[in-house]
């Protein structure tokens, strides 16, 4: 690695803490700043493991306050960044669309031309890599994959706000000649995850005899990748990538959404020692959200083939050692939900 410096923004949250605590682990001589607003998703108690390393340091802050960002960057002579930071629930951004304008475009803009100005006299081993989704590319039918080239077809103001900032990291890298990478994947799954999300919602709710809300018929299909083997992959693009490429990573792990929930409904039965069938009898079909794409499912072969990068967890195993830590921590997911 020839990064000695690197900004992960977004690195309080979900997926970014996971990177954080890698980046910190396995690169004791590299300095990694994690800079979070700490707004609704991030949460320190994600990295209460990591934090008083030597070589971690954290910065609240917000990337849409430009000359916060420029300071920053003058500041800390980065010569990495790794951009997580983004409003990413489909849900708020139907309710509330200019707060993903402001984060996820004007933010990234705001990075972007931070490290321009602090790398114009040497982008010589410097690397922008924008953390993206899958679902830029629009809504698949019963067969067929996204890939690298597909046609980017946004079909929510989350997913065009991410489309628009993926155009705008690519630009740069035309324009200016910013060595850039950009990664796209597919749904997240493992611990510390916001509980509005699919997979720690079910299980709260299950474990607090709630119903479980499914949109429409619950027949929309994802790919999802455990977060762990996420991390691993950005670790890998991170490194190894090539300025100006884009990479997507998948779990190759299709589930409609009431196959996954009824799969989790029998498993924490099993572990909460209730009767078989008794979650799935809070299922409850609610009206379809706006927009809801049918599917998504990622071809990982570029990356796979270039770079040599592959899951590491098949979903069986996945689900239950992500089952296994919200059971175990409790207070984490009550802290979450009641703003603590």
């Amino acid at each position: 690695m020839n990064a000695k410096n690197i900004l992960i923004t977004g690195g309080a949250g979900f997926i970014g803490s996971h990177v954080v605590r890698l980046f910190v682990n396995k690169y004791p001589d590299t300095e990694i700043v994690n800079l979070d607003a700490l707004t609704y998703a991030g949460n320190l108690e994600n990295l209460t493991d990591v934090d008083k390393a030597p070589n971690y340091r954290f910065v609240k802050g917000d990337i849409t306050d430009e000359a916060f960002i420029d300071d920053l960057f003058w500041k800390n002579d980065f010569d990495g960044v790794i951009h997580l930071a983004a409003e990413s629930h489909v849900d708020r951004s139907i309710e509330d669309p200019l707060s993903f304008i402001r984060t996820n475009i004007v933010g990234t803009v705001n990075l972007l031309n931070a490290a321009r100005k602090h790398w114009k006299d040497d982008m010589e081993n410097k690397l922008f890599y924008h953390i993206s989704t899958d679902e830029v590319y629009g809504s698949l039918g019963e067969t067929g994959f996204f890939t690298e080239e597909t046609s980017y077809d946004p079909r929510s103001p989350y997913s065009a706000s991410k489309a628009s900032s993926d155009h705008l990291v690519r630009a740069y890298h035309h324009t200016y000649k910013m060595p850039v990478v950009i990664s796209n994947c597919s749904n997240n799954y493992g611990p510390n995850q916001f509980p509005e999300k699919l997979i720690p919602l079910v299980i709260n709710n299950i474990k607090k005899m709630k119903p479980i809300p499914v949109y429409g018929k619950g027949e929309n299909v994802r790919d999802w990748l455990y977060v762990v083997d996420h991390a691993r992959a950005i670790d890998m693009i991170f490194n190894k990538g090539k300025a100006g490429e884009t990479y997507n990573i998948g779990g190759n792990n299709e589930w409609k959404n009431i196959d996954l929930i009824k799969v989790m409904c029998k498993i924490l039965d099993r572990k909460l020692n209730r009767e078989p069938g008794t979650s799935e009898g809070l299922i409850t079909f609610v009206k379809d959200r706006a927009g809801h794409d049918l599917r998504y499912a990622i071809d990982s072969s570029k990356l796979m083939k270039e770079l040599g990068w592959e899951p590491s967890l098949q979903f069986e195993e996945g689900i239950e050692k992500t089952i296994d830590w919200y059971l175990k921590n409790e207070k984490w997911m009550n802290n979450v939900i009641d703003g603590t």
